[in-house]
Parts: C-alpha cells; sequence; structure tokens
C-alpha cells in the first residue's frame, strides 16, 4: 500500500455515518435492538449492530455485554491467542541498503531474530521499517521512541555496519495501545480448530467481524474485510426479516441510523 490503507478507508466511509472519539463501554443486547454506551455517557440504539473488536480489546473485558456473552462464545475469545508486531520506521538521508524486500536479522534465540521491510523498493522513500515481534516487541514497548529506534539501528548495524543514522523515526505500540491491545489473532497448541467460526458466530442481533472472526485469513487486514462484509450481509438480512425493508419508524428512544457503525478510535 504505497499510500498507506487511508485510500482505502476513504472509499468505503463514504455515505456512512461513523463516528470517531467514541470509545465504547457497553453492549446492551435486547430483544428490540441494541444499546451502545461510550465512555462519555453517549448511547445509540439500533436494531442491530457489526461487532468489529481487536481481539485483544475483547479479551481485556473493558467493553461489558449485557446480557453476558455465552459460555462458548466467551471461550472462543479466551482460547485464541493475540500476538504483537511492532513497526520502527526509519527515514534515512539516503539509500545504503540492497535493493531487496527484506532485510533478516538472524540471532542465536527466536527472541532476537528480526527483520526489515525495504519500502524504497515499492515507494521510492529512503525508508526502512524494523519488524520486532513477540516478547522482544513487547520489551520495545517499555522503551522510549528514542530508545527505540536506537535499538531498531542497532540491530540495522549489524547487517549494515556502515549504516548512516535515520533523520527520522515513528514507532507503533500495538501492544499497549487501548484501543487495539494486540497486533493478530493465532491459534492456540492444542486449542480447538473452530474457534474463528465460533467467534463470528452471531447472537441474536449482534454479528461479528474482523480478523479474529476469519478461518481463511486470520491475522490480516483481507480477513478483516472480507468477514466485515459478511456481517454487514448478514446484518441487513436481519433487519429486512424483521421489517421487509430497511425504511420504518424508530422507536423514540432510538433515533440512530440502520445499522450504525461505531469506531473505537
Amino acid at each position: 500500500m504505497v499510500r498507506g490503507y487511508r485510500p482505502v478507508i476513504n472509499t468505503l466511509s463514504k455515505g456512512l455515518d461513523i463516528r470517531l472519539s467514541h470509545r465504547v463501554t457497553k453492549i446492551a443486547r435486547r430483544h428490540n435492538g441494541v444499546k451502545v454506551t461510550t465512555e462519555k455517557g453517549d448511547t445509540f440504539v439500533a436494531d442491530a449492530a457489526v461487532i468489529a473488536l481487536p481481539l485483544g480489546v475483547l479479551k481485556s473485558g473493558m467493553i461489558e455485554f449485557e446480557p453476558k456473552l455465552p459460555e462458548w462464545k466467551q471461550e472462543a475469545i479466551n482460547d485464541l491467542g493475540v500476538g504483537i508486531e511492532n513497526k520502527i520506521i526509519l527515514n534515512f538521508d539516503n539509500v545504503f541498503w540492497p535493493n531487496v524486500e527484506f532485510l533478516g536479522v538472524v540471532a542465536e534465540t527466536s527472541y532476537g531474530c528480526s527483520y526489515f521491510l525495504n519500502l524504497h523498493k515499492a515507494t521510492s522513500h529512503p525508508v526502512l521499517v524494523y519488524m520486532p515481534a513477540g516478547q522482544l516487541a513487547r520489551d520495545i514497548e517499555k522503551m522510549s521512541d528514542e530508545s527505540a529506534a536506537n535499538f531498531a539501528f542497532s540491530q540495522l548495524q549489524k547487517i549494515l555496519p556502515d549504516a548512516s543514522s535515520p533523520i527520522n523515526y515513528l514507532v507503533s505500540r500495538w501492544g499497549s495501545d487501548i484501543n487495539s491491545l494486540g497486533s493478530y489473532s493465532y491459534d492456540i497448541v492444542n486449542k480447538p480448530h473452530d474457534l474463528y467460526e465460533m467467534l463470528r458466530v452471531p447472537l441474536d442481533n449482534l454479528f461479528f467481524a474482523g480478523e479474529a472472526t476469519s478461518s481463511s485469513f486470520p491475522g490480516s487486514v483481507h480477513g478483516a474485510y472480507s468477514t466485515g462484509l459478511l456481517a454487514a450481509e448478514d446484518c441487513r438480512m436481519r433487519v429486512l426479516e424483521r421489517y421487509g425493508e430497511l425504511e420504518h419508524e424508530i422507536e423514540e428512544e432510538a433515533p440512530a441510523s440502520i445499522p450504525l457503525l461505531i469506531s473505537r478510535m
């Protein structure tokens, strides 16, 4: 994605009622609809809702479900793993590395193994992205941005001793970001193989989406996108089955559009 995901988001969001800076704290499921409450106390009511929360957020328990999620749904959340892979973006004055897609960092243990992604090959900008994962990524999140960038540069010097210092840097913290609490889902050893499917199964008027609900493409943007399409269609059919058409009178306490999409960001 040479220009990042913004063009995709801008295209998909056209015509939608999207509310930013509305962090959800409670989702109440009722026989006649769904009521969503934010940390600011705002409430939104709709006939149905698509739950596309990151798995890390679902695991944290920060969002209260009323009634509580059934045991089989909660087990699917608990038994899927959440991995961390961060990005430390290093911007340089010039390109001094070979024209390859990746530069690997080999270490004596898996803890220190990582790699650099060469963005110059795709964007023509002198940028390398250090990609630490697992416990290494968690430990780096405890550092300041400057210390994290220095660590990444020290890893690059192991590959290219004469590397020039970066002129700018950017550090992600997916593991500690309250809106994500992790980077991607993964299978835990000796756990059931149908957890992704179980997490995607709707609960009456709640429809679940996100990469952690994709059995074919977990841990990926296209997995999140494809399950979002499925959940949106299921949600649309739910409304059609109930009312026969999308336009209808809404109860006085429910002035929201249907379905209502709310972002946690």
